[in-house]
């Protein structure tokens, strides 16, 4: 009786260290993603910066970015899909910064952020200069410690 005690105990214990260890900061992970996003827009970003921002998504990832992507659906490859997109316009811009404007948490699932942005620099498809100020507002659904879906809109 006292090993099943002491058994159903450990357990216990076993647990919640568990589920606490899966209890993610979502404020930080909300300053993470937008830090290691902005590093991505910054003259001379690198692969490295790239990769330090797809580390904290999920391999399936969805992502919309209306109007010009509606269909955030999960696919294996989405990483990878981000990871292409976002190495064609890798290096584009020859300014940019950025401000987190607000950040809100919903439960342990999900992360809202906006923020505004200041981009110039040469299109890399048409080679047309491009200058543009913006607010974003970006929702991430998070499963796993990881971001599983980000959806953009522009303000």
């Amino acid at each position: 009786m006292k090993i099943n005690l002491l058994l159903a105990l450990s357990l216990l214990v076993s647990a919640t260290v568990s589920a606490e260890d899966t209890k993610i900061d979502l404020k930080q992970l909300a300053q993470q993603y937008f830090d290691t996003m902005v590093a991505t827009q910054a003259p001379g970003a690198t692969k490295v910066e790239l990769e330090n921002h797809l580390n904290l998504l999920a391999d399936d990832v969805g992502h919309s970015h209306l109007p010009w992507v509606k269909d955030d659906t999960r696919l294996p490859d989405g990483k990878e899909q981000m990871r292409e997109g976002m190495t064609f316009y890798l290096g584009a811009h020859t300014e940019y910064s950025a401000e987190l404007l607000d950040v809100f948490t919903f439960n342990h699932s999900a992360i809202a952020i906006r923020y505004k942005n200041y981009a110039k620099g040469v299109h890399p498809q048409n080679n047309q200069p491009i200058e543009y100020s913006q607010v974003m507002m970006e929702v991430l659904e998070i499963e796993n410690g990881k971001i599983a879906v980000i959806r953009k809109y522009h303000e």
